[in-house]
């Protein structure tokens, strides 16, 4: 997806500059890297927050059309208002297409419904919802697929097991990382339940008071009085 905004320079620095600017509908910002200096900029706040609503704003390359010339650029920090739905601040990096840049990126988790796991019951957690690679910016994805359709109960999907686009690498590969990206469990409340009929059923096993003996078992001790009884009957008679 190509997206193309607008910029211009801006020509006064400093808090109360930047005020100004807010309160007349702007964003204060800043451009950086490459080759050149940075440069402070302004951009429209109503089409930026449009922008910004769009997850492949903040994982693909875009053209920043500032005062007429266009430039390659990745949003790297946003700054929001802390109660307002208000962007205060914004920057973006240069990129040149024969650098390799460090991004995150989205993931998206394909086919969760029909995983054996799912369908026994089990309930998907995403351990991870978004990936940290290295890449060209021609062959920077806007998100990364994860496959469930094979995940079983209790087993999880790793970062090697991934299927990266051609181009893509994790850095934390490289280090000698593997971190779990999802896994299916069994929700807690069924654990509890099974541990409780299993508890109850180890109850119902031990016979109750006045319950008939087993088959084959011996009787049951006469209690201790039982003979006097029987030699008291006997001087009577």
């Amino acid at each position: 997806m190509k997206i193309e905004f607008g910029a211009s320079a801006r020509k006064l620095q400093g808090k109360g500059a930047s005020r100004r600017l807010r309160n007349e509908g702007r964003v204060p910002g800043i451009l950086y890297g490459g080759d050149q200096p940075p440069q402070v900029i302004e951009l429209e706040h109503k089409e930026l927050f449009q922008h910004m609503r769009k997850e492949a704003f903040h994982a693909s390359i875009l053209t920043m059309n500032l005062d007429g010339a266009r430039d390659q650029v990745l949003l790297r920090d946003v700054q929001m208002h802390p109660w307002k739905a208000r962007i205060a601040h914004v920057d973006f990096q240069r990129v040149s297409a024969d650098r390799k840049v460090h991004m995150k990126v989205p993931l998206h988790f394909a086919n969760a419904e029909t995983s054996p796991g799912v369908k026994e019951g089990g309930v998907l957690s995403h351990v991870a919802n978004e990936l940290d690679i290295q890449c060209l910016p021609a062959d920077l994805p806007e998100f990364i697929e994860v496959d469930c359709s094979e995940l079983t109960l209790g087993h999880s999907i790793h970062l090697a097991d991934l299927k990266l686009p051609k181009g893509v690498e994790a850095p934390v590969l490289r280090r000698g990382g593997n971190p779990v990206i999802a896994t299916v469990q069994v929700p807690k409340a069924h654990v509890e339940e099974a541990e409780a009929a299993a508890a109850a059923a180890a109850e119902g096993a031990v016979p109750a008071e006045g319950a008939a003996p087993a088959e084959g078992a011996a009787p049951a001790a006469a209690p201790a009085g039982g003979k006097k009884e029987e030699k008291k009957e006997e001087k009577k008679g």
